[in-house]
């Protein structure tokens, strides 16, 4: 039985312990503004793919408002939520601030998957998290109206921002990958990307297009990038994925071809592997040093949850 006991099949990071969104807070400035003064108020601060964790004998990212504008955090926050009452924000910080604080000992700033793989952050804030890091990297790019290129600006809580040109409203996105398991029987199929780490094979996967399904963004991706037709496309679970913001769109197939054709352009490599190379892998054992997908990633679960028999 393939388990793990800070993700268990079927629950990858970030996508467990949501937090309130208290969307009806988030057009009202006054009630904002107060919960930002609360002694409770805690907030996330990112840059790009990075994120401030205070340094404490329990390392925290959740810092007060105090201490992240006190490490150089921009004034704007945007309103995440409420976590057992208690407010959450999300907070930018410029380059210069993160400079700034290099080599301070009560401070780091952490590349946020190398965090969350290395287990410096709870299970439990992640989710929140993934909320911060996608949305203040998204106001971080999209600082100028895409209709008329004016500055816009934040509102709603940090949930839209308004071109005062034009007027247009430009909202966050998300965007949805499907991640597959193709299965032929007692086989599942794996790839390899250029950039993993070294022996690491996972689920292939790829961006959904324009007015295409769910099911034909799997069949398509799996032809495009190992040349194997499957069936049987069936959805098992989502994931967000805030790198930098995508919906992971967990589904399982059924391989009607076995013959691979890797599209170089796309994947370093695919292969079948057995069953129990597959459990090897997962579970960091395979004579040849081969590793399946970390815990954190949807990936990891649909071939735990094929291992498992479900």
């Amino acid at each position: 039985m393939i388990t793990n006991p800070l993700f268990p099949v079927g629950s990858p990071g970030f996508a467990t312990h949501p937090i309130d969104r208290a969307a009806h807070l988030r057009d009202d400035v006054e009630k904002l503004m107060a919960l930002e003064e609360r002694a409770d108020a805690r907030a996330y601060v990112v840059h790009r793919d990075q994120l401030l964790i205070k340094t404490e004998s329990t390392p925290t990212a959740a810092l007060s408002l105090k201490e992240a504008r006190g490490f150089g955090a921009n004034p704007g926050t945007v309103f995440l939520g409420l976590r057992d009452g208690r407010p959450l924000f999300g907070m930018g910080i410029p380059a210069q601030a993160v400079e700034a604080l290099m080599g301070r000992p009560d401070v780091r700033v952490n590349d946020l998957r190398g965090a969350v793989t290395q287990g410096l952050l709870p299970v439990e804030e992640l989710s929140a998290i993934a909320m911060a890091k996608s949305l203040v990297s998204w106001h971080q790019r999209h600082g100028f109206c895409a209709n008329c290129g004016q500055k816009s600006a934040m509102s709603s809580g940090g949930w839209r921002r308004d071109c005062p040109a034009c007027k247009t409203q430009h909202f966050p996105r998300t965007d949805p990958v499907v991640i597959m398991l193709v299965t032929d029987g007692e086989r599942c199929l794996l790839g390899r990307q250029a950039q993993f780490p070294p022996g690491m094979w996972s689920c292939l996967a790829g961006f959904v297009e324009i007015a295409e399904t769910i099911e034909d963004a799997v069949r398509r991706e799996v032809a495009e990038e190992a040349g194997v037709a499957c069936t049987d496309v069936a959805y098992y679970r989502a994931q967000p994925w805030p790198y930098p913001s995508s919906l992971m769109i967990g589904c399982t197939a059924r391989a009607t071809t076995t013959d691979i054709v890797v599209d170089k352009t796309e994947l370093e490599d695919a292969r079948w592997f057995s069953r129990d190379e597959a459990a090897a892998m997962l579970r960091r054992e395979h004579p040849d040093g081969l590793l399946g997908p970390h815990p954190v990633a949807i990936a990891y679960h649909l071939v735990a949850q094929w291992l498992n028999g479900a």
